[in-house]
């Protein structure tokens, strides 16, 4: 049993093996694995933009079918999201009515604005941010961001996220050098991702302290 969690948690890597034992059931299980990554908050650690890259560049090897991959990465991606996004929902409103000392009702004003402001853009940034994308639907969800606006981002977020990664190791993944140092590669593009939105939230608070 260990030894199989082993392999869920490090599938971007053991993916052939999934395809040589489980043949078409491996569908199923990058499915699941996705949906519970970006659906259920206490697991983020499970592999996603790496599993994504590694599963597009078995779709050009013909192991898998690259299209119906594609599809129901999608789905799982966008099924995901909602569900965080409605346990998110549900939670928030119970626990702020607790009248708890250590929670900021005013806190979560704020991050009500923030999300009306500027939710879609994060729900749609964070699908390339590793923990991010697994915690932004359920904020978004506490933050009680509007439904429809939510589903439009999370649709466009699933889409960018799934196909570029997926076209990425179609095209990219089976060349000697980026096979060989895609831990590299993976770390260069979550810098890439990353860098620009903490130096606009440093910048943006900065300006902020200067006009106080």
């Amino acid at each position: 049993m260990l030894e199989f969690f082993n392999m869920v948690l490090h599938i971007d890597q053991t993916l052939g093996v999934w395809v040589e034992q489980y043949g078409t059931w491996v569908y199923l299980v990058l499915f699941m694995i996705v949906f519970a990554e970006t659906g259920l908050v206490v697991l983020p650690f499970l592999p996603g933009d790496s599993l994504l890259f590694i599963a597009g560049a078995f779709g050009a090897t013909g192991h898998i079918d690259p299209v119906l991959m594609s599809v129901l990465l999608i789905v799982a991606a966008v099924t995901g999201n909602t569900l965080n996004y409605a346990i998110g929902r549900y939670i928030g409103p119970r626990v702020f009515s607790m009248n708890l000392r250590f929670l900021d009702r005013g806190a979560l004003m704020r991050t009500h604005a923030f999300y009306e402001k500027h939710g879609g853009k994060t729900i749609v940034m964070s699908r390339f941010i590793p923990v991010v994308r697994t915690f932004a639907p359920f904020v978004a969800g506490v933050a009680d961001m509007s439904a429809a606006r939510f589903q439009m981002f999370n649709i466009m977020g699933a889409l960018l996220w799934v196909i570029s990664l997926v076209a990425a190791g179609y095209f990219f993944g089976n060349i000697p050098i980026v096979r060989d140092h895609l831990n590299t590669i993976v770390l260069v593009g979550l810098a890439a991702a990353v860098v620009p939105v903490v130096g606009a939230a440093f910048i943006k608070l900065f300006r902020a302290r200067r006009t106080q």
